[in-house]
């Protein structure tokens, strides 16, 4: 059996797409649905059954949590980066994974689980993953941090995979929110504008919508973590998941525009006070561990990853990744 926490969002259910496309159905989604619309990223994927993220805390806890698992993927913790709730995010992000990886450790099983580029902060030390003194610029990032420290205090980091992803974007993410990526919005936009709105720059170094981050493709990030599950057992440690390639905001638009077969129309607007203190205007992910442990890793173009979001699933009927897609 393999558990995905967090099965029903945006990274988890592409990865039970991606699990169901490599011949793997017995999967444990612990998930909440609630009220929203979450449900429709498991239309056409197979699993065992899905179970609330109360009801297995406590059957950990009480000790009846499967006894036969292969692996855990544990993405189910809270991804807003704007939230200001500390004790809702050492609850949700530390306490919580900390619950999954004992789980993981005493069933002797693989475990692997989502940190974050936030955790580097400003960035200004580099974002290279063997970085162990780093400063988040909010919670959100510290919750991550606080996490990849407890599992390197333990030597746990040694038998398990954490993953730092960068801006991950692609389809099953429509319930996000503001929390969605760019390229979703930006559809949004372009249909009921023809425009797109982005940040003005408030660094010297960059122009407006020159501010660079490392845009990574989720089906990219699906692809390596079934890998890392299934196949390279081997490779270990705490590891950025970026395409190690920085690119800026109005290199995604014109992405997005060609897409569309539009001409590109940018609007840029002043970024919100409460963001600018903790903007990253540049992420570009240092890949060099995985040349280390000798597992190689390919992405596709970000031209051809948006073309293939835009195309295949924002302007679909049916928009949701399944795992013919």
């Amino acid at each position: 059996m393999i558990i995905v926490t967090g099965g029903a969002g945006f990274i988890g259910s592409c990865m039970v797409a991606t699990l169901n496309a490599a011949g793997r159905d017995d999967i444990l989604v612990v998930d909440n649905l609630r009220t929203g619309d979450k449900w429709k990223n498991l239309v056409d994927h197979s699993f065992i059954d899905i179970v609330s993220k109360e009801q297995f805390l406590e059957d950990i806890e009480h000790g009846r949590a499967p006894s036969d698992i292969d692996g855990i993927i544990h993405l189910g913790a809270c991804s807003a980066t704007t939230e200001r709730d500390a004790d809702y995010l050492l609850e949700n992000n530390h306490h919580y994974s900390m619950a999954v990886a004992n789980l993981a450790l005493k069933r002797n099983a693989r475990f692997i689980y989502a940190s974050s580029a936030a955790t580097y902060g400003s960035g200004a030390d580099g974002y290279a993953d063997t970085t162990v003194d780093l400063r988040p610029l909010n919670m959100y990032g510290y919750s991550k941090h606080l996490f990849d420290m407890w599992m390197r205090r333990h030597g746990f980091d040694a038998r398990a995979v954490g993953l730092k992803f960068f801006n991950v974007f692609g389809p099953n993410e429509y319930h996000k929110g503001d929390m969605a990526s760019m390229v979703y919005k930006a559809v949004q936009q372009i249909q009921a504008t023809g425009r797109v709105r982005l940040f003005r720059s408030n660094e010297a170094r960059f122009g407006d919508g020159g501010q660079m981050r490392d845009f990574v493709y989720v089906k990219d990030c699906c692809r390596i973590m079934r890998d890392l599950l299934l196949e390279r057992t081997d490779v270990n440690g705490i590891l950025n998941l970026g395409t190690g390639r920085a690119r800026s905001w109005n290199d995604l638009m014109n992405a997005v525009f060609a897409a569309m077969d539009r001409e590109p129309v940018i609007d840029y607007v002043d970024m919100p006070v409460h963001l600018a203190g903790q903007y990253q205007n540049f992420t570009e992910a240092d890949m060099s561990s995985y040349e280390r442990q000798m597992f190689p890793v390919v992405f596709e173009e970000l031209e051809d990853s948006v073309a293939d979001y835009v195309r295949g699933h924002l302007l679909a009927e049916w928009p949701y990744l399944h795992h013919r897609s």
